[in-house]
């Protein structure tokens, strides 16, 4: 149902059972589960930052990709591989 651009969540099933009523109740879906994943899965949208995705490329690049970027003059490259050349140095001692 829209009202106003705003959309009605459908209820799940809700099963109380807190020890000081002894006695489980269940409410009763509007919708069946498989419903209710569809409606979640269509209506959700993730955004991400520029600076998440720069990020997550960082992160995610090779060695080579890294070497290159170096060799370009890329300041965060250079100490990254200045970095793993120093550990390499102390692990080989």
């Amino acid at each position: 149902m829209n009202v106003s651009g705003l959309t009605q969540t459908p209820t799940m099933a809700v099963q109380d059972t807190s020890p000081s009523k002894g006695v489980a109740t269940s409410a009763t879906p509007t919708a069946p589960a498989s419903n209710l994943v569809s409606q979640a899965r269509s209506s959700t949208t993730v955004t991400i930052s520029s600076a998440a995705r720069q990020a997550l490329a960082e992160a995610t690049e090779t060695a080579a990709q890294t070497a290159k970027e170096a060799g370009g003059g890329d300041l965060q490259a250079q100490h990254l591989l200045a970095k793993k050349a120093a550990e390499k140095a102390t692990s080989s001692m």
